[in-house]
């Protein structure tokens, strides 16, 4: 696991446990409802991807975070709706029965299916550069979106750095052709093996931080931020992607 220093610049405002109210605000990019945060007069931008249950408080949170908990620099936040207000029912994970199973294997092979999106992402992009004038772009992504940062991050990027909290479908054989510095935030859920084949496959700079005691999704969807040790780990997590950017984006 490489690690890197902890900044003085980057710090996570106090976490909301629950009755989140979003800061940003809603927009449209290239057609998708997209949430956007952070001040107009920021020069970096991070594009979110979030996970299959789309738009939660926690999320929503995380984003506002890291728009502002950089006191150096602070970024425009944008996350589109992929799934175009129709992603999964959060009641269907743990797939521990059949039913849930299969609904959450359709929607992977339909809605979700990573090459749709990861060709959404350049448009996106264009467009964004075009309305904000940043040039200089990092990518984040949640369970499902970490597996369309890894895409992402490819020879070509527009992206400068990505990272992938608790990330669904690491392969090393995606980790190969990745460009960029990429960070991974896996919970005590993710194979450690799959982790350490894809981290060994990496040609470039990386930061590799487990969370060993968290389950897959607690920095998003499915965090329960009344929890102590859940909020405290949340906030681990979001200065880890605050110190990250604010050194390769």
């Amino acid at each position: 696991m490489s690690q890197t220093p902890s900044h003085a610049c980057c710090t996570v405002p106090p976490v909301v446990k629950d009755g989140y109210k979003e800061k940003g605000t809603w927009t449209t990019v290239n057609g998708l409802k997209t949430y956007t945060t952070g001040p107009s007069s920021a020069k970096k931008g991070i594009l979110v991807v979030y996970d299959i249950f789309g738009y939660f408080p926690q999320t929503l949170q995380g984003a506002d975070i890291l728009a502002t908990g950089d006191s150096h620099q602070n970024y425009q936040v944008f996350m589109p709706d992929f799934f175009e207000g129709k992603p999964a029912d959060i009641s269907w994970y743990p797939p521990d029965n059949e039913e849930k199973g299969k609904k959450l294997g359709d929607f992977f092979n339909t809605t979700a299916a990573p090459p749709t999106t990861v060709g959404r992402i350049p448009k996106i992009l264009d467009e964004l550069k075009n309305s904000t004038g940043i040039q200089d772009w990092g990518i984040l992504g949640y369970c499902w979106g970490g597996k369309i940062v890894n895409l992402s991050t490819q020879q070509g990027t527009p992206f400068k750095a990505g990272a992938a909290v608790h990330p669904a479908m690491v392969d090393a054989g995606d980790a190969s052709g990745i460009t960029v510095p990429v960070a991974l935030l896996p919970s005590k859920d993710e194979s450690k093996e799959d982790v350490e084949k894809w981290e060994k496959a990496l040609k470039v700079k990386t930061r590799v931080e487990w969370f060993n005691d968290q389950v897959h999704g607690f920095m998003a969807a499915r965090g329960d931020l009344d929890n102590e040790r859940v909020r405290s780990e949340y906030e681990r997590g979001y200065k880890i992607l605050l110190d990250w950017f604010h050194d390769h984006v």
